[in-house]
């Protein structure tokens, strides 16, 4: 098993949510699965003003799926989906 690197895509409610408040929030509870890790964030234009976030991360492959990160930063105020798009084998 090895380190696997996730990238999450959150969509908040509206265009009106504070994606800055979602993403203090969801680093905090990704570190409570994670550890204290090297995370990326950006925020990617959807349309008509909505942006997602999409947060970009280690993750140790013995703990398994994403499932439990996802539902816990659904559950953020503000959020209507959590996606994982991404899962790649970090080399190195």
């Amino acid at each position: 098993m090895g380190t696997a690197i996730i990238t999450l895509k959150i969509m908040p409610t509206s265009p009106e949510e504070s994606l800055e408040g979602i993403q203090e929030q969801a680093i905090s509870r990704i570190k409570e699965f994670a550890g204290d890790i090297g995370m990326k964030a950006e925020v990617e234009p959807v349309a008509f003003g909505l942006n997602a976030l999409r947060l970009t991360f280690p993750w140790d492959e013995k703990k398994g799926s994403t499932d439990e990160v996802e539902a816990s930063l659904a559950g953020i105020a503000g959020v209507e989906s959590v996606l994982c798009v991404d899962v790649r084998r970090a080399i190195g």
